[in-house]
């Protein structure tokens, strides 16, 4: 899976927890942005007004991370890497194994 790609399964991901809770209109605002970097590249996510840091994806090994701070990685808070990305679901909070 590209980071692209996997841009692509957390909007979908979100906008159906979003839509299924709250309202189609604010699954429709909901956002993904990808940021690349010299060695990690960032995925935030929210509405366009207000986008947050989800996960940082290490751009050597394809590991993804969760944030500590905005750029810097939380090396604690591992999710796989890009080729096991489908056996999470990207669409809460934080990511939640499937298997």
């Amino acid at each position: 899976m590209t980071i692209e790609e996997l841009a692509a399964l957390i909007l979908d991901q979100t906008r159906g927890v979003i839509s299924s809770r709250y309202s189609q209109w604010l699954a429709d605002a909901e956002q993904v942005a990808v940021k690349a970097g010299p060695k990690y590249t960032k995925i935030d996510r929210g509405p366009e007004h207000n986008m947050s840091g989800y996960l940082m994806i290490e751009n050597a090994t394809g590991e993804i991370y969760g944030i500590k701070a905005y750029g810097v990685p939380h090396k604690g808070h591992r999710y796989g890497t890009l080729e096991t990305a489908r056996e999470w679901f990207w669409g809460e909070y934080g990511p939640v194994r499937l298997t």
